[in-house]
């Protein structure tokens, strides 16, 4: 299907590939991954011709299309949505235009109705009677109203955006379609139909996601970018991350028999085969997994942060009541009568449709902002330490070194105290030295992590914490949130990070909250909430 042959891309003395070759083929999704800067996007754009690499070349098997996920909101501004839909299918709509205009002539000849009719033919077979239906359908599918169908792309907002141009790139039934963060800016259910989506699609898909239960459900292949070269591994993201691990275990055991290695390798491929069954793609990954050779899992050169988080203090019984918040802006209610109460240990994830909401809620209790009603009390042993969705105020002003800029935070200022904090969130040696001005999103992230433990509160509050990291750091501060002790108020999109830390779910909705002692999983699944939700959103949850 795409064949990519001797690619080669260099900035400088950084090589980002070296001489790789890879085959995609027909019916798989592959899932690219790679630490921060090792060139995932920048491979998406040269697999669909909008960047050149330094030597290689990509070959698309001749007669078959290829469908990109547009990442420029602002260029279809002027179009109507629904058209911005079936323009996903360039030639489609280039007949579709062309037999339009002739139709419109007024001089309309005999040489014209001979064009037309030959238009008329490609169309019809291209299905082209169903483009507008099927264009409708898919914009409500992803939770696009169809009042909004024939208005402006730039009468929308940013996340409805993001919305369209997906539908834009899976209209059509393209043969390869790829996906740079699909999952950015969409609600849980709208992730849910994606993955759906995906598993009837009978074609190829390449996606690059931060998502780990996106590509443990979607995904039959991982390509992993590492060490400059692009390598292609069989299964999901959990049997790459965990085989990897058991590969670099084995690589550390000098002592440990080829035969011994060889034989824990093949039980785990067999355990991980009979337990691939959580999605409609599970037969034919088992089969993959089955045939799967142990020489070809190999140890990664990843490196994962030491996020720990732990409390100076032990929090008393009472934690934190919330009583009757209510917040508007424009007019918008989006805090409406939250009315609640946590008890020590509970890990909540507050969720909304409306991101707003959310923010707002995090800054009414972190001193941001100023309800229109309502109040909240921390019990008086309660620290918080809290990681915001913006962290733009932290940076913006006199930039300095990153160990000034941790050391700001910080009542012991011992440097090699400093130091150990930004090194568990892996900026050792001279890193410590960076400017605080020209870090990356993910690296700010990652110095707010090592704030937020420095603060060793017993109360942590997370709004999106997983924005900007990379999987390895998204796999450790989900790995440290299961394991602190401690209370959690957190939000995040990422399903797997949610469904696993959370035990409580308060969810903001335009009539009020609901409030459930379930997991993420237990709560969508829940009929009698299903029913709740629809009602408290109105009767519309598109």
């Amino acid at each position: 299907m795409i064949t990519v042959s001797d690619l080669t891309l260099q900035f400088g003395k950084r090589v980002l590939f070296d001489e790789a070759n890879v085959f995609f083929g027909h019916g798989n999704c592959y899932g690219v991954i790679g630490a921060n800067g090792a060139g995932k996007s920048t491979f998406l754009k040269i697999l669909s011709g909008e960047k050149e690499a330094n030597k290689g070349h990509v070959s698309l098997e001749p007669g078959k299309r290829m469908a990109v996920l547009k990442q420029d909101h602002f260029e279809y501004d002027e179009v109507r949505v629904i058209d911005t839909v079936m323009m996903g299918h360039p030639k489609l709509w280039s007949i579709m235009k062309e037999k339009d205009a002739i139709y419109a002539k007024a001089d309309f000849s005999d040489e014209d109705g001979v064009k037309a009719a030959e238009l008329e033919g490609e169309f019809a077979e291209m299905d082209g009677w169903n483009a507008e239906p099927d264009a409708a359908a898919l914009l409500s599918g992803i939770g696009i109203k169809e009042s909004f169908h024939d208005k402006l792309l730039k009468e929308l907002d940013g996340t409805q955006k993001v919305r369209v141009l997906l539908a834009q790139a899976l209209f059509g039934d393209p043969d390869v379609l790829v996906l740079d963060e699909p999952t950015n800016d969409l609600d849980i259910e709208t992730v849910n139909w994606l993955e759906d989506f995906l598993l009837d699609f009978k074609n190829t898909v390449i996606v690059v996601s931060h998502d780990r239960h996106f590509l443990d459900t979607v995904c039959t292949h991982i390509v992993d970018i590492d060490f400059s070269k692009i390598n292609v591994f069989t299964g999901n993201y959990s049997f790459w991350y965990h085989s990897s691990q058991l590969a670099l275990k084995q690589k550390l055991a000098q002592n440990k028999k080829t035969e011994e290695k060889r034989a824990e390798m093949q039980a785990f491929i067999d355990r991980f085969s009979a337990n691939a069954s959580k999605s409609k793609q599970a037969t034919s990954r088992r089969k993959m997994l089955e045939k799967l050779n142990v020489e070809d899992i190999k140890p990664s050169s990843r490196k994962y942060p030491g996020i720990i988080f732990a409390s100076e203090r032990p929090a008393g019984d009472q934690m934190l009541s919330v009583e009757k918040l209510n917040y508007s802006v424009n007019g918008e209610p989006l805090l409406v009568n939250v009315d609640f109460a946590i008890n020590k240990g509970e890990k909540i994830t507050v969720i909304s449709k409306n991101g707003l909401a959310t923010t707002a809620f995090y800054e009414i209790l972190n001193g941001e902002i100023q309800p229109d009603s309502g109040s909240f009390e921390f019990g008086q042993t309660i620290t918080s330490s809290y990681l915001p969705i913006d962290n733009e105020k932290f940076f913006s002003d006199n930039p300095m070194s990153l160990m000034d800029w941790l050391r700001q935070f910080s009542e012991n200022k011992d440097e090699q105290y400093i130091r150990g904090f930004l090194g568990k969130m892996l900026f050792s040696g001279d890193e410590v030295h960076k400017m605080s001005n020209v870090l990356s999103g993910g690296e700010k992230v990652r110095c707010m992590v090592s704030r937020m433990m420095l603060k060793q509160g017993n109360l942590l509050m997370a709004n999106e914490p997983t924005n900007h990291l990379d999987l390895e750091s998204i796999t450790a501060f989900n790995n440290a949130l299961i394991n602190f002790e401690g209370t959690i108020i957190f939000t995040s999109h990422d399903h797997q990070f949610t469904q696993t830390v959370a035990n409580r779910i308060i969810e903001l909705t335009p009539s009020g909250i609901i409030d459930s002692l379930k997991t993420l999983d237990e709560y969508l699944a829940d009929e009698k909430i299903k029913a709740q939700r629809v009602e408290m959103y109105g009767g519309v949850m598109a």
